[in-house]
């Protein structure tokens, strides 16, 4: 197509439709908002149409219902797995909203006339997925070509002004012009004359989306038609357009016919109300159709409704110097002041009557950052984007997975989280004795319930932290924010079940059904219980039962039982009767002993995972040491601390473990550092072992001396390439020791070495001499590539 739709008419200029009132807006321009009231007050219309999905007329009501705070958004989402969504938000100063706000009001009907969902969201992946010719090239590399060359139509715009950027030309040649009818006049002639230039370059470039945008333009005059037939005067019908829209919906172009409209391609969806933030809205977030400040355009829009613009510049740097203060900067009077002169003479040298956005920015980084943004980049961030998160009442219409997740908040009193700045919530498990009502007894316990299954369904809310070993068993430490992210994801929920509980059980039971191994499915268990979902606790443990019959890998037998030991030990705390899982752990335990020795014949590698593993059921023989062979587990780790054809290191780990037991005597202790550290051994093997050994208990390794004479006896008698290769292992050995450690094995050194631990500890502090450095360069050259 080489003309537009738009220029069927001829190649004249096309103005309004007699009768029909069209007002292009800008989205979220506060001043669209307030010239569009003056606008409807002075035409009185019968009927407002809003650019906007026609099938969510029905939620207009709500939008205007008491107790709706914005922003806020209407999402639409298809009812079938991917679910794929369509956005559409709106502040309070969202010319759309007003519009409702005004009909609302006035008694008028008000009614979205653009495509709707079904057809939208079906359009917007045919037009995704639509293949290209050889001949046409690259689609992607065309569409970024395009929207290359709008946007330096858009910085030629600002450039011809001597402005910044497009942001502060069009606020200061659109949102400043409060002249009667100006705003709707010029956002006219500008639309039409930007997509008379980009219309040909659309075509070329970007004909999706160009056709697309006509199917809409073609429905909207088809809806506007309709109106019109209901009963609706032309005079009295007011469209609320998006300003590129405006000169296209003229009715004397086609509209979109019903065999047209039965053939576009369809897909089923369902739509709801949800909060949305100012951060979202803000182009900072990505929205391609918000602004960089919305918190700031909110004052702009207070200051509009109360007839005073002026007072705009110094409500600003009041807000400024309120946030900077709650962070411990401070800011004189005398500089507010001067900052609001310095943005109005920033102004006047642009010919503006008010400062911009970008003029109070700048005068801010000057007066009251001295020169320096990073000063006040939190404070500027409060101001110009802001923290509000919208407010939906009860009763407004929403999923059924929503509502009841707002039932749960309220109910254990989390609705104050529900907030765009992050908060720490710390949870005692334990039963609250000073309290009368089982339910204030156990609050914290079914907050920790909703939080996990949240966490379960990927509701990114509630992110839970790590705490110290010593409260884990009853502590738990949250941090909860509220994004319109986490919204979206909860309304996709719904395909899942209609409640928090039953979806959280929908995707434990998906994993389950995919699970193929005991680790898998004892996580699923430790799920369970911390999602208080029983009945999928139990299918899980038969599911368990059955994989652990054949399972041969030790580090996932380990992972298993260690999940049901914390179960069992802290399954009282989360009211859970596990006395059941105790002969599974049994059986889990008494595999995983009999495997030890076997599994411990592998390659270094392998050997961390194993360490880990070992540590697992070793904590589980003291935990449980009641209901295991704790027994023979002991002499599993005994053949392993003894057998030269293991791993070294976990030999040396197991060793390791044997000593804290006191398991092993002292002349014993002697022999078998002696025979694993004597000259003659592989570095391999010698370092290695010793790296085992210090993975535990390194105090206790510094309380014998004699280990430390046999490691100094065996690394002096390696040879230079040996001892090369042997440091490989001992830094990563000694890497795991702190500070104070290594500070406390020199000074032991410097005992068995006769030169005193202070001669030794001085010698520490002071810097390296060039021969010590010549000596460590020479490591550089050392090949450590087969290591």
């Amino acid at each position: 197509m080489e003309k537009s739709v738009f220029r069927v008419l001829g190649d004249e200029q096309v103005g309004a439709s007699p009768g029909v009132h069209v007002f292009g807006i800008r989205h979220l321009s506060p001043t669209g908002a307030y010239q569009l009231l003056a606008f409807l007050d002075e035409v009185k219309p019968t009927a407002v149409l809003v650019e906007g999905p026609s099938d969510a007329s029905a939620f207009i009501a709500d939008l205007t219902s008491s107790g709706v705070v914005p922003p806020i958004a209407i999402l639409a989402y298809t009812d079938q797995l991917p679910v794929r969504t369509l956005l559409y938000p709106y502040a309070e100063y969202s010319p759309e909203y007003q519009a409702f706000q005004w009909a609302s009001r006035h008694g008028a009907q008000a009614l979205f006339i653009d495509l709707p969902t079904d057809h939208a969201l079906a359009l917007y992946e045919k037009r995704k997925r639509i293949p290209l010719s050889e001949e046409d090239g690259n689609t992607d590399d065309d569409f970024q070509a395009y929207i290359r060359g709008q946007n330096t139509i858009y910085q030629q715009l600002a450039d011809y002004a001597d402005e910044p950027d497009y942001e502060a030309y069009w606020e200061r040649h659109f949102e400043h012009n409060l002249q009667k009818g100006a705003y709707r006049s010029s956002i006219y002639q500008f639309s039409l004359q930007m997509r008379e230039l980009s219309a040909r370059q659309e075509w070329e470039y970007a004909p999706q989306e160009a056709a697309y945008n006509e199917i809409r333009e073609a429905y909207m005059r088809r809806k506007i038609q309709e109106t019109i037939q209901a009963g609706h005067s032309p005079e009295q019908i007011v469209v609320v357009t998006g300003a590129h829209h405006a000169s296209a919906l003229d009715m004397r172009l086609p509209m979109l016919t019903d065999q047209e409209l039965k053939g576009l391609p369809k897909t089923t969806t369902k739509l709801t109300l949800m909060p949305y933030s100012y951060y979202k809205l803000s182009s900072h977030s990505g929205y391609g159709a918000g602004n960089q400040a919305p918190a700031y355009y909110e004052m702009f829009w207070q200051c509009l409704r109360q007839g005073d613009l002026d007072r705009l510049p110094s409500l600003y740097f009041s807000q400024l110097a309120v946030h900077l203060r709650e962070h411990g900067t401070f800011r004189s009077t005398a500089s507010l002041i001067e900052g609001v002169r310095l943005a109005q003479a920033l102004a006047a040298m642009h010919d503006g009557n008010q400062p911009t956005w970008r003029d109070l920015r700048d005068a801010a980084a000057v007066c009251l950052g001295h020169g320096e943004l990073s000063t006040i980049a939190e404070a500027l961030a409060r101001t110009d984007i802001g923290t509000a998160i919208g407010r939906l009442p009860e009763g407004v219409s929403q999923t059924p997975i929503q509502d009841d997740l707002n039932r749960e908040l309220k109910r254990l009193k989390l609705e104050k989280y529900k907030s765009t700045v992050a908060a720490t919530l710390e949870l005692d498990l334990r039963e609250n004795r000073r309290v009368k009502s089982e339910e204030a007894a156990f609050v914290d316990l079914k907050r920790s319930v909703l939080l996990h299954r949240l966490e379960l369904l990927g509701i990114p809310f509630a992110k839970k932290q790590r705490v110290s070993q010593d409260s884990a068993s009853w502590a738990e430490h949250w941090v909860l924010r509220w994004t319109p992210e986490a919204e979206i994801q909860v309304v996709e929920t719904t395909l899942k079940g209609e409640t928090i509980e039953l979806a959280a059980a929908f995707v434990l039971k998906e994993q389950l059904d995919a699970c193929a191994d005991i680790a898998g499915a004892s996580r699923i268990i430790r799920n369970a219980c911390d999602c208080a979902l029983l009945d999928l606790m139990e299918q899980a443990k038969a599911v368990l039962q059955g994989l652990a019959v054949e399972t041969g890998n030790f580090e996932q037998v380990a992972a298993s039982a260690y999940e049901l030991g914390v179960l069992i030990r802290y399954g009282s705390i989360r009211r859970m009767e596990t006395d059941t899982l105790i002969p599974l752990l049994q059986q889990l335990f008494l595999r995983g002993t009999l495997l030890l020795i076997q599994a411990a014949g592998c390659n270094d590698d392998a050997a961390q995972g194993m360490v880990k593993a070992i540590q697992s059921l070793h904590t589980i023989a003291q935990d449980h040491f009641e209901v295991v062979d704790d027994e023979l587990w002991m002499k599993k780790l005994q053949e392993l601390a003894s057998r030269d054809d293991r791993n070294a290191k976990l030999s040396g780990f197991a060793f390791a473990i044997m000593l804290e037991r006191n398991e092993i005597a002292n002349d014993q202790i002697a022999q078998e550092v002696s025979r694993r550290l004597s000259p003659g051994i592989p570095a391999d093997l010698g370092a290695g072992w010793f790296e085992g050994i210090s993975m535990r208990n390194r105090y206790g390794l510094l309380s014998r001396v004699s280990l430390w004479q046999h490691l100094d006896t065996y690394i002096s008698s390696l040879e230079p390439e040996a001892f090369h290769r042997s440091l490989v292992f001992l830094r990563r050995a000694f890497g795991l020791f702190e500070p104070r450690e290594k500070a406390a094995v020199a000074e032991m050194m410097g005992d068995i070495w006769g030169m005193g631990a202070d001669t030794i500890g001085a010698a520490l502090q002071q810097p390296l001499s060039e021969e010590e450095k010549e000596k460590l360069d020479e490591l550089n050259d050392f090949d450590f590539g087969d290591l």
